[in-house]
């Protein structure tokens, strides 16, 4: 049975994770990953729309994923951990072992973590 302390750890990492699961925020992380960027700047490298990559841009703050840094008259983003950036290099290392696995996988839709309209 698991104690409170580690029904909680469990917790919040399924959380950072959510982080990570939406298509949309982990393409702007991956973006991210070489150097800051505004918000213009993530739209050209992402394709998504400014008004999806700015909610999500408050999320990823939120969470502690990204930190923004006034600039002029730009807001520039950035990872704020080089850890990120490490999980995300571990993540394609183990998804090149297990990728037909995970694409044949029927338990989880690609759609499930996919910004669907927000």
């Amino acid at each position: 049975m698991l104690l409170n302390a580690e029904k909680l750890e469990l917790e919040l990492k399924a959380k950072l994770f959510r982080g990570f699961s939406d298509t949309s925020r982990l393409s702007i992380l991956e973006a991210l990953r070489d150097k800051p960027l505004n918000v213009g700047e993530i739209v050209q490298v992402t394709g998504l729309n400014q008004s999806n990559i700015s909610n999500h841009l408050g999320c990823l703050r939120d969470c502690g994923l990204v930190t923004s840094e006034q600039q002029g008259r730009y807001t520039y983003y950035r990872l704020t951990d080089d850890r990120i950036d490490s999980l995300l290099r571990l993540a394609e290392e183990l998804l090149s072992d297990v990728a037909k696995g995970v694409y044949q996988c029927t338990r989880y839709s690609v759609q499930e973590g996919a910004n669907n309209g927000e």
